[in-house]
């Protein structure tokens, strides 16, 4: 590369002018277009593992927060509740909002299949996907420990009520078995880690992934909360069965394997049906 810049500008008579600039500008920008993985190396060394934890904290805490939060404080609220419709767009609202607010930093997977998903699909190095795990789960159970602190401010036990954990059997809201529920959480994972390669993919319009997979996650939502109470997200359903415990802690190898087996589902088949496709960097 150093080499194809001198021969741009050297002589007798060379002066580092803006026409020496721009080509050395130019001959980069042609170089990392050729060469992607040395521009994606480059964007992973500059942002530390540190500051990538720390947003997939955040974000993932921001996700149960707001969408087990919806469903526990507000969803049969009196007179004004907001109902299914209204949890599944929280859900989906707060993947939309961190996604733009962290996607350049982590890439917001907040979501131990969507990690597995994005490793296995080759668009996140697999050396970073235990320690997204950890921080994605301690996240979840930091934000489940700060709704049931507020949801007992009204006198009320919230832990008594499920606090929006998910569950089959009995435990399904609406009674379905444990293969309904495996089932319908290995499907709508595996939708969703298939929509996430799409709609982050290169050739795919810029800007607008958080929408795609904010209402993804919307729609899976309006489908699966009367199954399991969707999960498709471990860290989501860890961070509530830890306060919960009994049934719910029970029953937590469901929300781990079902949606670990769907991402990689989705990811893999994507890989497969679009193999002249590039990947993207790291991010929305």
């Amino acid at each position: 590369m150093s080499t194809v810049i001198a021969s741009e500008c050297r002589g007798p008579a060379f002066r580092f002018n803006a026409a020496c600039l721009s080509a050395i500008f130019w001959k980069c920008r042609l170089f990392e277009a050729a060469n992607p993985e040395n521009a994606n190396k480059r964007q992973e060394s500059v942002m530390p593992m540190t500051r990538k934890l720390a947003a997939e904290f955040i974000g993932t805490f921001w996700l149960v927060l707001g969408g087990c939060g919806s469903a526990v404080l507000a969803a049969a609220f009196p007179h004004v509740g907001i109902g299914l419709v209204g949890v599944s767009l929280a859900f989906g609202l707060t993947i939309v909002a961190m996604a733009y607010a962290i996607g350049d930093i982590s890439g917001c997977h907040l979501n131990p299949a969507v990690t597995f998903g994005l490793v296995l699909g080759g668009r996140h190095p697999a050396k970073e996907m235990l320690p997204y795990w950890v921080v994605q789960v301690l996240g979840g159970i930091v934000a489940a420990w700060i709704l049931v602190f507020i949801a007992s401010g009204n006198g009320s036990d919230p832990v008594a009520g499920g606090l929006a954990a998910n569950g089959f059997g009995d435990h399904s809201p609406g009674h379905y078995s444990m293969a309904a529920g495996l089932v319908c959480e290995v499907i709508m994972t595996a939708i969703f880690l298939f929509v996430i390669m799409g709609a982050t993919d290169k050739k795919a319009p810029t800007g607008f992934a958080p929408l795609a997979i904010g209402l993804t996650l919307t729609l899976i939502h309006l489908i699966s909360i009367p199954v399991t109470n969707t999960s498709v997200n471990p860290a989501r359903s860890t961070g509530p069965a830890v306060f919960v415990q009994g049934w719910a802690l029970s029953q937590l190898w469901l929300f781990w394997l079902a949606p670990l087996l769907g991402g990689a589902i989705g990811a893999l088949v994507y890989r497969f049906i679009t193999p002249g496709k590039g990947v993207t960097e790291p991010g929305y």
